[in-house]
């Protein structure tokens, strides 16, 4: 399909029209018109041939095609007038009759949050902070992915490509960039540096929608291999948490030429007698540390905790309203049916922090997520992921590349070391941090930046 915004080019500005909403309903109707634009100073890059046009999946650029296109977003005033007017507009439920969150994410709550999203709330910053970055598209398997690339100024970086998962988004991973790519202005050193390549899974921001199946984990960790080939490193590292932690796995499992090591904050670390366990429900298996049992306990309370999995897993397209209603877009993002607990304890704290000096989470950055989703129309697209996914979760997957983890201490499982030790045979780092969670990046970019350093330091 042709895209149906097309610019014409003009010797100051190269205009191109965005691949994740060139199949969006117009302003008005939830969509967003888009126009991106050449950063001013865009790094060299192989294979750069601007284009006036990036249009939607499979068909929008001539098969074999692998140029780089430099990107920006900007949403109409109409789309974001019109997402405020269906917020205000929003029908409201009766409250809960529980006085916990086990029924769900509490009317206060989303009446709290909607009366500021739909009245003070700017995404302009948000847009400005995004699109300080260099972004690009590129066709991978006839799919336009959308990536944030940054090269540090230091010598002899370390190539990192980084993988967000749901509900994430590359906002996440912004707030690693800095620390990163100068980590001599964050407490690092000019030899711990990397070039850092963010991008935005299919289905999800900025990158096309996939138009047929096929876009789960093991392709993406293809797709990331021409990426990074394609951007000229023959040497590189992977990072990822969430639906990112599973694609750095199948990337360790396919092992392509130039993949050094991975690192990853949600190890799948669980062995056969305990997903065996798990899945029968007859209790941890004979001869479990405290540690290992306390990980088991963990992963029960998880397994009764994926309702909102187990349905975009089995009926995303049911999802409707996900491209109807901010709200309920929103509240679908914001319950990972935990009540207290993690992931979405850190989520539900933010909402009440308006600023922070450390980096942790803000209802600002929240609601900069759930918009990007809504601008982007993403919340049908971004479930069918789990549909796509027939694989276990945590179990161990006979990784036999190089592999770092960092264990966080609300994470939806604390994974002991003896079970990441028989999980990842080529263990090069091991650490347990001080603080942080499932959104670990994101809630505490300082720690999390630190734990990278430290994790491929052997490898540089």
């Amino acid at each position: 399909m042709i895209s149906k915004y097309v610019v014409p080019l003009s010797i100051s500005t190269l205009a191109f029209a965005s691949a994740a909403h060139a199949e969006t309903t117009p302003a008005g109707h939830g969509g967003a018109d888009t126009i991106a634009t050449a950063p001013t100073a865009a790094p060299a890059f192989p294979a750069v041939s601007p284009s006036p046009l990036i249009a939607a999946a499979a068909t929008a650029q001539p098969t074999g095609d692998t140029s780089i296109r430099p990107f920006t977003f900007h949403a109409s005033d109409e789309a974001l007038a019109e997402m405020k007017r269906r917020i205000v507009a929003t029908r409201w439920p009766e409250k809960e009759t529980v006085t916990d969150q086990s029924q769900g994410v509490p009317l206060a709550t989303m009446r709290d949050l909607a009366g500021y999203w739909g009245g003070a709330y700017d995404w302009r910053k948000a847009e400005a902070r995004l699109n300080s970055y260099p972004q690009f598209i590129t066709t991978i398997d006839g799919l336009d992915i959308h990536f944030i690339h940054v090269k540090s100024k230091h010598p002899n970086a370390l190539p990192l490509i980084i993988n967000h998962g749901w509900p994430g988004s590359v906002l996440e991973q912004t707030k690693l960039i800095g620390p990163l790519t100068d980590p001599t202005a964050y407490g690092g050193k000019a030899e711990e540096s990397f070039d850092v390549v963010i991008p935005s899974m299919p289905g999800y921001g900025f990158s096309g929608k996939p138009a047929a199946t096929g876009w789960g984990p093991e392709h993406m960790a293809k797709a990331w291999a021409v990426l990074m080939k394609r951007l000229g490193y023959t040497r590189y590292v992977a990072q990822g948490g969430d639906w990112g932690a599973f694609v750095v796995d199948q990337m360790a499992l396919q092992a392509p030429p130039g993949l050094l090591a991975i690192h990853t904050n949600m190890p799948a670390t669980v062995p056969a007698d305990v997903q065996k366990a798990l899945d029968s429900g007859t209790g941890p298996p004979a001869g479990l540390s405290a540690e290992e049992k306390r990980a088991y306990e963990q992963l029960v309370r998880t397994f009764k905790q994926v309702d909102y999995a187990r349905i975009m897993g089995s009926r995303p397209q049911t999802l409707y309203g996900l491209a109807d209603s901010p709200v309920f877009l929103a509240a679908w993002l914001l319950d990972h049916n935990d009540a207290d607990g993690q992931p979405a304890v850190a989520v539900f704290n933010a909402l009440q922090r308006t600023s922070s000096t450390t980096g942790e989470l803000t209802r600002e950055e929240i609601l900069d997520n759930i918009t990007l989703y809504w601008l982007t129309n993403t919340g049908v697209s971004t479930s069918r992921l789990y549909w796509e996914y027939k694989g276990g979760f945590f179990n161990a997957k006979g990784v036999k590349t190089p592999v770092a983890v960092s264990v966080f201490p609300s994470e939806q499982y604390e994974a002991p070391r003896s079970w990441t030790e028989r999980a990842y045979p080529k263990l090069i780092y091991y650490h347990r941090a001080e603080k942080g969670g499932h959104f670990a990046a994101w809630e505490q970019p300082q720690i999390f930046a630190q734990e990278l350093r430290a994790a491929f330091k052997s490898i540089r």
